[in-house]
């Protein structure tokens, strides 16, 4: 699985640096995982999505948030103010599942759990990686991080794409997502100052170590 025919970079031309590092970093026989990491609020869900429908049924996002510990085990351990937190995720959890899409097995589907927002919670088992996927991507924002579990992350991965945007317009979409699901304006603004933004700081760290910054 070489990832074959991938879309005119000109049909795209802001994920044309991305196209082109899968092009040059494809493994034949090899599926590929990409990593797309970022701040809260980058964008990485819409990059992922942009490229999954560029490669219609060649491709599976599988994300990080997956991971987030249940809201009850968050409150049993008096994380539930931090949640989002690199130590708020099952990050060893998350990197078996990385292993077991690596190898994919002749014949194997593996199931990756989903976090669903209007839940706030994770849900096993709801996206199905079949045998004959090409490109897994997997997005989140500890995909560079060295500490504790989070450090076997990048070894798993052919190449990192770290999602770059404009702080201002990251904090307001942001903020709009909060309020979407639920949260008044200054409930969503404390979040941000309290949980995002100092988890934004510790992602920014990781910059250095992507593969492509895509802004």
């Amino acid at each position: 699985m070489t990832i074959p025919h991938l879309p005119d970079p000109q049909s795209d031309p802001q994920l044309a640096p991305l196209l082109a590092l899968l092009a040059a970093r494809a493994v034949p026989g090899r599926r590929f995982l990409l990593g797309l990491v970022g701040a809260p609020g980058a964008g990485k869900s819409t990059v992922a999505e942009r490229l999954v429908q560029s490669l219609p049924g060649r491709a599976v996002v599988v994300p990080m948030d997956g991971y987030h510990l249940a809201n009850s085990e968050l409150a049993r351990l008096g994380r539930a103010g931090r949640k989002g937190a690199p130590d708020t995720f099952d990050s060893a959890g998350y990197v078996a599942l990385l292993a077991r899409l690596r190898q994919h097995a002749a014949g194997e589907t593996v199931y990756a759990p989903q976090y669903r927002r209007e839940l706030e919670e994770g849900v096993a088992g709801a996206i199905a990686v079949a045998e004959s996927v090409e490109l897994v991507i997997t997005e989140g924002n500890y995909l560079l991080l060295e500490q504790d579990h989070w450090g076997g992350v990048r070894p798993l991965l052919d190449a990192v794409c770290y999602i770059d945007i404009e702080p201002d317009l990251r904090r307001r979409r942001l903020l709009e997502r909060h309020m979407r699901f639920g949260r008044d304006e200054a409930d969503a603004r404390a979040w941000i100052e309290s949980t995002d933004e100092p988890n934004a700081r510790l992602i920014e760290q990781g910059r250095a170590r992507a593969d492509l910054v895509l802004g």
